[in-house]
């Protein structure tokens, strides 16, 4: 029922970096780890924090890259070349500027949207953009001028709030992923109001 392999969180590295807007897929992946008591380890080989989960009868691995966001290609490309995971088998969480705090979508293919994370993952995956992405709402800054510095700062308490309820629920729809597969888990996703 489930064809997902592998589950990768788009951050970029650092302590300064952690709680900014940008690190939402990130935050997905941690939460997840923490509700399957998963320790993510520094793996330099993948360039980044891996481990792995078993939800129902589907093992998961998890992937947060640590290479910066633009550069986040060269890590997914190594573990899923590693374990033989076609990119269809992917699915990649990460924050999203046209969905609003509180809201996250599971959606399949599509292009990069200006996301240098994604960018670099469709580069790397021989521009296959097969792959299952978890958007994170963020909202937007309302000017693409100050995306930067938008995606690169943090939420205001309240905006933090919904956008951890909403990872909270993505974690939670993980199961029903596993269990039932992708269409419920979206239609559970997507009926959720923070």
């Amino acid at each position: 029922m489930n064809t997902i392999q592998m589950l990768v969180g788009l951050a970029n590295p650092g302590p300064e970096y952690q709680k900014t807007r940008h690190n939402a897929g990130a935050w997905f992946i941690e939460e997840l780890a923490t509700r399957y008591n998963c320790t993510l380890k520094p793996d330099a080989k993948h360039h980044g924090l891996t481990g792995k989960v078993i939800i129902g009868d589907s093992e998961f691995k998890l992937l947060i890259p640590t290479t910066y966001m633009n550069l986040s290609g060269k890590s997914v490309a190594s573990l899923a070349n590693f374990y033989k995971i076609p990119v269809e088998h992917i699915l990649v969480a990460h924050d999203e500027m046209d969905l609003e705090p509180g809201i996250a979508k599971l959606k399949k293919g599509g292009g990069h949207g200006g996301h240098n994370g994604l960018k670099d993952i469709i580069a790397k995956m021989a521009n296959n953009k097969e792959f299952m992405r978890l958007r994170i709402g963020i909202g937007h800054p309302g000017h693409r001028d100050k995306v930067t510095g938008w995606v690169l700062g943090k939420a205001p308490q309240a905006d933090q709030e919904k956008i951890d309820a909403a990872v909270d629920e993505a974690v939670r729809c993980m199961d029903i992923l596993a269990k039932d597969g992708v269409l419920k888990a979206q239609n559970r996703l997507h009926s959720f109001k923070p």
